[in-house]
């Protein structure tokens, strides 16, 4: 049908003004590489003088890809995510693909809430962050059939193929790299780990790492705190203010070591000569901050780049969708720790 006066511009339009075929135009969207680039560019002016769009909800009711994967993640209000969402979009793209994002606030019901809409949308593939997840959302990926994954964590025998690290293995050696430095008063604050594999895990490795070492962290040394830098730093300010405190504190990620080093500098404690400040993550900026901030470095654009050539091809049927790939993980000892002699 050609576009009427006043209406919407369709492929024939883009065709005529193009001058080739509407099969060409197809071509354009779906196969690129099989066209010219001078035809190519022919088509791309049309379509932006025209403002052509697509109808992908039309080509889904006929059995073609909707050219979008899901990605769900627990938050998009801090740098947590940022990276590996970036990494993720941009590989995504390189392959034809478009990303969709939604966030549950590390809330598991409402993730499957997310994950439902996502499904309705009828993306072809989805992603979700950690292995962590209710059973019914396992159950509505199982049954939809749709190609799925998880980035962020690695476990041997995940329930999803994933990408990602192991966050016990990143809390031991956030562990190890105090203990080398001579800490044994050791304050740990973490996140809550209900619904967050992430936190639980780094939690469950650091604590074994210095159990193993004979040293048992006081309970009034043990904090919870919110990906917030200002909650961090008010709970530190706790830990910090007690009459005997801890020469180090272990954080379970940048975001809660920021807030470390706020109240450390609110209270006059050098770091590291009063205090050494260790994070999980290596965040943008973690390396920027005065003082550097020491932490465990996850690789997050190569987490994100990994899982979006993965979800393309197994969308494509290139792979059969399983995979199982652990990223390494890698000590960042910067200005924010030192020896535990140098601590007042």
């Amino acid at each position: 049908m050609s576009r009427k006066q006043g209406g919407t511009p369709d492929i024939t339009d883009v065709a005529k003004a193009a001058g080739v075929s509407a099969s060409t135009v197809s071509r354009a969207f779906n196969h690129p590489e099989l066209l010219k680039p001078a035809t190519r560019k022919k088509i791309d002016r049309a379509v932006q003088r025209l403002g052509y769009i697509r109808n992908r909800a039309a080509q889904v009711m006929h059995g073609r890809r909707s050219g979008t994967v899901g990605l769900v993640v627990p938050t998009i209000d801090n740098a947590i995510f940022a990276e590996v969402i970036q990494s993720f979009s941009q590989r995504l793209d390189a392959h034809g693909f478009t990303m969709l994002i939604v966030s549950h606030g590390f809330d598991l019901d409402r993730e499957y809430a997310m994950t439902r809409k996502l499904l309705e949308h009828r993306v072809d593939g989805l992603v979700l962050i950690g292995l962590e997840h209710s059973e019914a959302t396992y159950q509505l990926i199982a049954r939809q059939g749709v190609a799925s994954m998880a980035l962020w964590n690695y476990r041997d025998g995940a329930e999803l193929p994933c990408i990602g690290v192991d966050n016990d293995e990143a809390g031991r050696m956030a562990v190890g790299h105090l203990l080398d430095l001579g800490h044994r008063d050791i304050g740990l604050i973490f996140p809550d780990p209900t619904g967050n594999d992430r936190a639980r895990g780094r939690m469950v490795g650091a604590e074994a790492a210095l159990r193993e070492t004979g040293i048992e962290v006081p309970e009034n040394w043990r904090l919870e705190a919110p990906y917030s830098i200002s909650e961090a730093k008010r709970g530190a300010l706790r830990l910090l203010g007690q009459a005997r405190r801890p020469t180090a504190v272990l954080c379970g990620n940048d975001i809660i070591a920021q807030g470390a080093l706020y109240a450390a500098k609110h209270l006059g404690l050098g770091v590291p000569e009063d205090l050494s400040v260790m994070g999980i993550g290596d965040f943008k900026g973690s390396s920027e901050i005065e003082p550097s901030l020491s932490t465990i470095r996850i690789p997050a654009k190569r987490i994100g780049t990994l899982a979006a050539d993965h979800i393309a091809a197994a969308v494509t049927g290139e792979n059969d969708g399983s995979v199982a790939r652990k990223c390494r993980l890698r000590v960042m000892a910067r200005q924010s720790t030192g020896p535990v002699g140098d601590a007042g």
